[in-house]
């Protein structure tokens, strides 16, 4: 009998998990703007600042086009120099080695939607993890899991935005939310390594959705 109600508790501690995890991650949609509004986004342009280190500042313009076009770009003189991206066959990105853009035929894009869009159609498990102090604002912690790959999410308790997330080599902490047309988008992201060799803060000035891009925006 003992047996028989520990199986009970597991499974039900598993199912009320599965589901604080879906209500966070759902809440956090419908604060952000709603599943439709994220569906209808359709491309993504953003100018900011990305700070490296402590002085090295540089102006940068990044381009999104569903359902994984990207371009990043560096603004030297008034002149855009693409850094990275992905054109719909082949990845980019710059080997400062030798100072010239590289094409990787295996290079694995992003998605345009985020994770959590359709998070269950594309495979993710999530697991409420319950809830962790950081500099004294209390935060849901949220794993997201496909195949051996690990994604744990910290969102605000009170208004459920996206606060940290946090890679096997990465973390990335947002803040500065604001209005895009009806979503909500940070405007500071600052990302942080183990071997704090890429560490940056980018600083956006300017975000605009739904615009129609030259059609030679993703060509390098």
């Amino acid at each position: 009998m003992k047996k028989i109600i520990l199986i009970f508790s597991i499974i039900f501690s598993i199912f009320i998990s599965a589901q604080t995890a879906t209500e966070i991650i759902d809440k956090n949609i419908e604060n952000s703007g709603g599943l439709t509004n994220w569906k209808l986004l359709n491309t993504v342009q953003i100018q900011g600042r990305v700070t490296l280190g402590v002085n090295d500042e540089y102006p940068i313009k990044i381009y999104q086009q569903r359902p994984n076009l990207s371009k990043t770009a560096m603004v030297v003189g008034g002149k855009e120099t693409p850094v990275e991206g992905y054109d719909g066959k082949n990845g980019y990105a710059m080997n400062y080695a030798q100072n010239k853009l590289q094409q990787y035929n295996d290079y694995i894009p992003e998605n345009f939607d985020n994770d959590f869009i359709d998070w269950e159609n594309k495979g993710f498990e999530a697991k409420f993890l319950g809830k962790e102090k950081i500099n004294d604002q209390l935060y849901f912690k949220v794993e997201l899991t496909k195949n051996v790959n690990k994604t744990i999410y910290y969102f605000d308790v009170r208004t459920y935005m996206l606060f940290r997330e946090i890679k096997k080599d990465e973390i990335l902490t947002y803040s500065d939310y604001k209005k895009v047309g009806q979503l909500l988008m940070p405007y500071r992201i600052e990302s942080s390594s183990p071997k704090k060799d890429s560490d940056y803060v980018m600083t956006i000035n300017k975000i605009e959705v739904n615009k129609e891009l030259p059609k030679n925006t993703f060509k390098f």
